[in-house]
C-alpha cells in the first residue's frame, strides 16, 4: 500500500510530499505563475537540501501548481517596490548575496546525486528556466513554453542559465535564446533538446511521476555514479573521464545491488534494490 508523507516546508508557497520514494516539490504561487518570492525561494533551497539528504527519497520531482512551472523572479520587485534592505547593501555585498543564493538553489540542484525531474505544466521563464535546466530530465505539457526573458528587462541572466542552456542546446541556439528572449513552445523545445519529452497537458503529472518512481526504485549507487560520469564528461578529457568511469564500475561490482540485479536477470524477475 502506497503511503504519502507531507513535509512541512515552512510556507504555503511551496508544497512537498514523499510517495513511493519520490519527493514531489511543488511551487505553489499559481496566482503569480509560481514566480520566486522571499518565502518560496528559501523554502525551495531548504527542500532541495533536505530531500537530497533523505535516505527515503530516491528521486526529486519539481513542478508548479496551476498552469505554470515558474515565471522566474519578481519583476515588480525590481522597480519601485524593491526591497529597502537590498538598496542599503553595497554593490559587492549584493553580488555576494546573489552568488550565495544561486549556490544554494541551482547549484545545490545540480549537485544532487539522485535523479531529478522537472515537470513543466506551463511557462518556465528566466530563473524558472534555469531551475528546470538544473534538473536531469525535463517533461513538458504540450501547452508549456520556455523563455530566457532577461533581455526584455535589460538584464544578462543569473542562476547559471547561460552555462546550463549552452550545454543543453549548444552555443548558437543558446545565444539566440538569450539575446532575443523569444518564447520557445514545447514542440520546438523538444526538437532542440531543451526538454526530453512532451506529453498531453492532462497526462503531465502522471507520466512525470511514473518516470520519477521508476528511477527512485532503481540502483541508487549506480545512478549516483552515472551522474558523476555524466558530469565529468563535460569537465575532463576523455582519458581522465574514462579512467574514473572504470573505477566506479569496478566498485559497483562489489555491491549487493549488482549481485541482486544479476540474480534477478538469471531468474527472470524484477530486481529489488536496497542501495547497498
Amino acid at each position: 500500500m502506497t503511503t504519502e508523507t507531507t513535509i512541512d516546508t515552512g510556507t504555503s508557497e511551496l508544497l512537498c510530499t514523499i510517495r513511493d520514494r519520490v519527493a514531489v516539490i511543488t511551487l505553489n504561487r499559481p496566482e503569480a505563475r509560481n514566480s520566486l518570492s522571499d518565502a518560496l525561494t528559501p523554502a525551495l533551497r531548504s527542500m532541495i537540501r533536505t530531500c537530497a539528504e533523505d535516505p527515503n527519497v530516491g528521486a526529486l520531482l519539481l513542478t508548479g501548481a496551476g498552469e505554470a512551472f515558474c515565471a522566474g523572479g519578481n519583476v515588480k520587485g525590481m522597480g519601485a517596490h524593491r526591497d529597502p534592505k537590498k538598496l542599503e547593501m553595497s554593490l559587492d555585498d549584493r553580488i555576494a548575496d546573489l552568488q550565495e543564493r544561486q549556490r544554494l538553489l541551482t547549484g545545490a540542484l545540480v549537485s544532487v546525486r539522485k535523479p531529478t525531474i522537472a515537470a513543466l505544466p506551463g511557462p518556465a521563464v528566466g530563473a524558472g528556466l534555469a531551475i528546470a535546466m538544473a534538473c536531469d530530465i525535463r517533461i513538458a505539457a504540450q501547452s508549456a513554453f520556455v523563455a530566457t526573458g532577461y533581455a526584455r528587462i535589460a538584464l544578462s541572466g543569473d542562476y547559471g542559465i547561460a552555462w546550463l542552456l549552452t550545454r543543453l542546446v549548444g552555443t548558437a541556439r543558446a545565444r539566440e535564446l538569450m539575446f532575443t528572449g523569444d518564447r520557445v513552445d514545447a514542440a520546438r523545445a523538444e526538437a532542440i533538446g531543451l526538454v526530453n519529452r512532451v506529453v498531453p497537458d492532462d497526462k503531465l503529472q502522471t507520466e512525470a511521476f511514473a518516470l520519477a518512481r521508476s528511477l527512485a526504485g532503481g540502483p541508487r549507487l549506480a545512478l549516483r555514479y552515472m551522474k558523476d560520469n555524466l558530469d565529468e564528461a563535460l569537465l575532463f578529457d576523455f582519458e581522465t573521464a574514462r579512467d574514473h568511469e572504470a573505477e566506479r564500475l569496478v566498485r559497483l561490482t562489489t555491491t549487493a545491488d549488482h549481485k541482486e540485479a544479476v540474480q534477478a536477470f538469471i531468474e527472470k524477475r524484477k530486481a529489488v534494490f536496497t542501495g547497498k
